[in-house]
């Protein structure tokens, strides 16, 4: 039995990511840029994905990222529309188990702060951790062993939930069995280095309550 589930946010307790990569696309159209089509930067970080869409610039960069931060505010997310239906149910479940739960998101703190508010998952979440609090971002596994830290647990005795293929291989990195929950239908994501993939994650509660110890987990 795990003795906590690590959730990354986006893609996994929230299906962000499309209006995420649309609102950028909406904004930076508004400043004269042009797009072919939306890209998407599913599992990237904030600082990535700027660098990419404003390249060689830090300044311009810069303004337009502070830009964006005021544009996002007037235009926030509307996190009981997106948010995965099963993540309330599924952390009661699992703390009415005896399983600890962390959100451990690449997101803002106060992003994370008003997912948890708007979703009434706040109750069950032990621990909330953001990339920006660490000194590197995802696939570096520093905030999963941040988390296991301030819980006082050990990678064996954890399961990581993720999406995104630098998500897994941070999981992965960190020692703890990383479960990848299957994307939604339009969303291709590489898998193939998680431990398990999921169709939904009502699948979590019986695999973090089997056998996580050694890696030795008990599939219902």
């Amino acid at each position: 039995m795990a003795r906590a589930v690590l959730f990354d946010m986006d893609g996994v307790l929230a299906f962000t990511e499309q209006f995420y990569n649309q609102r950028r696309v909406d904004y930076l159209v508004g400043k004269g840029f042009h797009f072919d089509a939306v890209p998407d930067f599913s599992g990237s970080n904030d600082r990535a994905i700027w660098e990419t869409l404003v390249p060689g610039d830090a300044g311009l960069r810069r303004v337009l990222h502070d830009g964006y931060r005021a544009y996002s505010d007037a235009h926030p997310t509307p996190w009981r529309k997106v948010a995965n239906p099963d993540a309330v149910g599924v952390m009661r479940d699992l703390r009415e188990g005896g399983v600890r739960c962390a959100i451990c998101s690449s997101s803002y703190p106060e992003l994370i702060r008003e997912f948890m508010a708007a979703t009434g998952t706040g109750p069950y979440v032990s621990l909330a951790i953001s990339g920006q609090e660490c000194s590197a971002f995802k696939p570096d596994p520093e905030i999963y062993l941040t988390a296991m830290g301030r819980l006082g647990v050990c990678a064996e005795d954890c399961v990581v939930v993720e999406d995104s293929p630098i998500g897994i291989r941070a999981g992965k990195a960190s020692g703890a069995l990383v479960c990848a929950l299957a994307p939604r239908p339009g969303v291709s994501l590489d898998q193939g280095e998680a431990d398990v993939v999921v169709g939904s994650l009502r699948e979590v509660v019986p695999l973090a309550l089997g056998s996580v110890g050694g890696k030795e987990v008990s599939y219902v």
